[in-house]
């Protein structure tokens, strides 16, 4: 189940049909293209999201196992570590670099509430003092 490709790619640059089938497939942990396809809210042809499911693969989204000679697509890595990648992009371009501007921007916006964010320190300095604790 190696994977063809880096984590390089940019989150930001999936279309839609390509974040609804990786969506499918992260909900499901594991899934087959005619899966995929009575997943999807709309009629697709079998050859386009087989299309879809390998271009995420290549992009370095999903990797697949072959089994009586069924692709079975997996997720290559979790939503939560895509979305990090994503934000990443976006506090280089609209922060220069600095989380700190970022989430100061989430707070004006109410994107995020300053309790939320002190939740988050704590959760921060508890998982600090663990790590330190088992060094």
């Amino acid at each position: 189940m190696a994977r063809n490709t880096s984590t390089s790619h940019d989150p930001a640059e999936l279309g839609e049909l390509e974040r609804d089938v990786l969506s499918i497939v992260w909900r499901t942990g594991e899934a087959t293209a005619d899966q995929v396809r009575e997943e999807m809210e709309r009629p697709l042809k079998d050859s386009t999201i087989r299309t879809v499911l390998r271009r995420l693969e290549e992009k370095g989204y999903l990797v697949h196992t072959v089994e009586n000679r069924t692709f079975i697509y997996r997720p290559a890595e979790s939503p939560q570590r895509v979305a990090g990648r994503a934000v990443q992009r976006i506090v280089d371009w609209f922060c220069a670099g600095s989380v700190e501007e970022l989430l100061v921007g989430m707070v004006d916006s109410k994107v995020v509430s300053r309790v939320e964010l002190e939740r988050l320190a704590r959760r921060i300095a508890a998982a600090k003092k663990q790590e330190g604790g088992k060094a």
